[in-house]
């Protein structure tokens, strides 16, 4: 199969879920996934910088767009593992991470993607797996703007760094809600 071909069969989801550092691990090493950009989305100013879109005037979140074989990993999995890396009952942010470019959201690409995401989120409040509502919200998919380089790979360029942020409440809510 050509390189053309291949990239034919190729799909892009977009989550946002809090900080796009914490967003890029949890995917990257999953089968089928040709690779996960963090960037900011869902706003209204094109090409935006980080600065711009911390200052929360841009209303961009960050996220991240990740490429995938929908024949190895389907959307509805990657949904799955979505719901399992964010707090889908805080729609202000996620964990130590506050404000609206931190905001959960499942942004699709597609009707069949809609459908899957809302499916999803019905069953996953269905589930009573949490006291409170689920908030995240699903959304049309805006231009996804790539975040500066020195974002990309964020885990693996900064371990320590990423360490002291996962450390910020989202492994444990994990841990409490995922690993029983």
């Amino acid at each position: 199969m050509s390189k053309n071909e291949q990239m034919a069969n190729l799909d892009t989801a977009i989550f946002a879920g809090g900080c796009f550092w914490c967003m890029v691990s949890p995917f990257d090493s999953l089968p089928g996934i040709k690779k996960v950009i963090s960037g900011y989305t869902g706003g209204h100013v094109p090409n935006p910088t980080y600065e711009q879109v911390c200052k929360g005037m841009t209303g961009h979140t960050e996220a991240v767009e990740i490429t995938y074989n929908p024949e190895v990993m389907p959307y509805e999995k990657l949904l799955d593992y979505y719901w399992q890396v964010t707090d889908p009952t805080d729609a202000s942010g996620q964990f130590q991470d506050r404000g609206d470019n931190y905001r959960p959201v499942i942004f699709y690409n597609s009707d069949a993607q809609k459908e899957a995401a809302e499916k999803s989120r019905a069953a996953l409040q269905n589930s009573g797996r949490f006291d409170k509502p689920i908030v995240t919200k699903i959304e049309p998919a805006k231009p996804f703007y790539p975040a500066e380089d020195y974002h990309q790979d964020f885990y693996k360029k900064n371990p320590l760094r990423y360490s002291l942020e996962e450390s910020g409440g989202r492994e444990e809510f994990i841990k409490k809600h995922w690993q029983k």
